[in-house]
């Protein structure tokens, strides 16, 4: 019943945006008599603000066609290395470029695409060859794939940092966690370590993750603890109805994950299409793109599986396995004291509001068997959760903290 609520809701609203698309349109058009009357640009401003939130959205595209290295503009392509049932390893390959270190940025599972991470890629671009976790949207997996929990995510890692490792030069790739991805890649790094495999990273940074919630608990994690196993499964999960591909399949919808988001910080969202729509008013059409340009990509969700996202509830938001040292891959105990040579960088926002302060760090403190000089933690002043891996904050001062480890660690 949610899913096919929410279904005729997002019907109602698409045709409410063609109309207010349109309505603006024609208020604005210099053909239009009442374009030059007083409040033709208020109305117009306002449908178009209206007609861009009620828009409905499917998976944006990359579109970083080139990058620029040593004052050169070079040409990349996006390449599929390898297609599993849900999610893909993209590589985005820059021409005639060669010998630079190998980056495997993981993308959250966690109701955004990994276009969220675009800003992050470009930033990298000029200095590695970039590949990235191309997550798949839960809804469009057929039930014949099977599941995909928490382990199997920890597999998709290790899996693709093998393929990483075995192309070209054989050489070992760095490994970059955005949030949610955090833990998976930390569990990942400690079995192959175990296994002395030989891609395992060299080195691994976490970039607001929740390593251990119990430091520094948000709103997030309040509500990931208060309610139990039973609240979650019988009120956020949802089944897809029949007209997509996983119909079928039980999914905590991205339209949930990212109405929860938006209602930690409902005052800043509506402040934002305000000042939209006083700059389509004043004629600053500049700013008010890019204001759209976000929202565009923020609004733009998918489903995770049911399992995936209880088991994460159920080990890291609840048990803490992994700074307890509990947590369990296939059956198989994760041993963080295994890690002894991947370089380690916990990167943690100031005004993070999804996981505090202390969260990432605490990564540092459970590696024991990691010589000091290869931890290091780095605190971004003034960075909220989001500006830790795009915006200004993220391009001039946390990428060159990111650039100088894998340096150091080559």
């Amino acid at each position: 019943m949610l899913y096919n609520a929410y279904e005729m809701q997002k019907s109602l609203l698409a045709g409410a945006s063609a109309m207010a698309d349109f309505g603006a349109g024609w208020l604005n058009n210099p053909a239009n008599p009442f374009s030059y009357m007083g409040g033709g640009t208020v109305m117009a401003s306002a449908l178009e603000v209206f007609a861009h939130a009620a828009a409905p959205r499917g998976k944006p595209a990359f579109g970083l066609d080139v990058t620029t290295i040593a004052g050169q503009q070079v040409p990349v392509a996006e390449e599929i290395v390898v297609r599993k049932p849900f999610g893909q390893l993209k590589r985005f390959k820059r021409a005639g470029v060669a010998g630079e270190p190998k980056l495997l940025i993981v993308a959250p599972m966690s109701g955004h695409y990994a276009t969220l991470l675009r800003g992050t890629v470009e930033r990298m671009l000029p200095v590695a060859d970039v590949y990235i976790t191309d997550w798949r949207d839960a809804k469009l997996v057929p039930l014949s794939d099977g599941s995909f929990d928490l382990d199997d995510y920890i597999d998709y890692i290790t899996e693709f940092l093998d393929v990483i490792g075995r192309s070209g030069d054989g050489e070992r790739a760095h490994m970059l966690a955005v949030c949610q991805p955090s833990v998976p890649c930390y569990a990942a790094t400690c079995l192959m370590s175990a296994d002395q495999h030989p891609y395992r990273p060299k080195t691994l940074t976490m970039m607001g993750g929740p390593v251990d919630t119990r430091e520094a608990p948000t709103a997030v994690n309040t509500l990931a603890t208060e309610r139990p196993h039973a609240w979650f499964e019988q009120n956020v999960i949802a089944t897809i109805p029949a007209n997509y591909p996983g119909a079928g399949r039980k999914v905590y919808p991205g339209f949930l994950q990212l109405a929860g988001f938006m209602s930690m910080n409902l005052g800043n969202h509506l402040n934002s299409h305000y000042e939209m729509f006083k700059h389509l008013v004043q004629g600053d059409g500049e700013s008010a793109d890019a204001s759209k340009d976000f929202y565009e990509e923020y609004r733009s969700v998918c489903d995770m599986t049911a399992e995936f996202y209880l088991q994460t509830i159920d080990v890291v938001f609840q048990d803490h396995a992994l700074p307890r040292g509990i947590m369990q891959h296939r059956g198989r105990t994760i041993d963080p004291t295994a890690i002894k040579d991947v370089g380690i960088l916990a990167i943690e926002g100031e005004k993070d509001d999804i996981s505090g302060l202390g969260q990432t760090r605490a990564a540092l403190t459970i590696a024991t068997g990691l010589p000091e000089a290869k931890k290091r933690y780095y605190m971004a002043e003034g960075a909220g959760h989001y500006g830790i891996f795009n915006g200004s904050k993220w391009r001039d001062r946390i990428a060159p903290v990111v650039e100088e480890w894998m340096a150091a660690n080559a």
